[in-house]
């Protein structure tokens, strides 16, 4: 008798206790899965509709160009400045109109066939950026050219509608300075900087949760 009573008591006690350890659980705070920042931006760029504009000034003429982009990702965060991300420009694509002019380019200048990517590495932005509208900011960070690494700010103006933006930045970047070589001769002289105007389109792309 005494041990069916011990028995009965325990499922009692199980029933009883059961539920009320779940309500006391499920009270308790809920770790969710960590999210990414709310003040991240992302900018995907899209190699279609985006391009490398370059200019070139000599003492003879002024040679216009351009380069195709591979593909780009753009990563700020609007509370700390840090930037983040990978362009990614095709060397071997560069393109002035002028068929031996470009083949001593590839082959002397840029050597496209052993450096055949310009990649520049965000690290740091300044400016205040909004997540819709426009906005103008300095980007810092690498920009490997020709396998060296070189430091390299580049002001962007930038418009965000919705799920898409569209941007420019206009600067220079002395290729000579930086140990290419200088494709002048005797009779023509180049300018020891190249003029680079970005034309930028893409998407904004939602962080991914980490």
């Amino acid at each position: 008798m005494n041990w069916s009573r011990s028995r009965l008591a325990a499922v009692f006690y199980v029933l009883v206790a059961t539920p009320v350890t779940l309500m006391v659980l499920s009270a308790l705070p809920q770790h969710a899965a960590p999210q990414p920042p709310a003040s991240e931006i992302i900018l995907g760029i899209d190699p279609a509709k985006s391009m490398v504009h370059w200019t070139l000034g000599s003492t003879v003429h002024t040679v216009h160009g351009s380069f195709a982009f591979k593909k780009g990702t753009l990563q700020l965060d609007t509370s700390t400045g840090r930037a983040r991300g990978e362009i990614i420009v095709d060397a071997t694509s560069g393109n002035s109109g002028n068929d031996s002019r470009d083949k001593k380019m590839h082959k002397e200048v840029l050597e496209s066939a052993r450096y055949a990517e310009v990649i520049f590495r965000p690290d740091r932005v300044e400016g205040k950026i909004t997540p819709q509208g426009t906005f103008a900011v300095q980007v810092h960070g690498l920009l490997v050219l020709h396998g060296s690494e070189h430091e390299l700010t580049v002001p962007v103006q930038a418009e965000l509608a919705g799920d898409h933006w569209t941007g420019s930045a206009t600067f220079n970047v002395p290729f000579i300075d930086w140990g290419l070589k200088n494709p002048s001769n005797f009779l023509l002289k180049v300018n020891h900087a190249v003029d680079i105007e970005l034309e930028l389109k893409g998407n904004l792309q939602k962080p991914a949760a980490p």
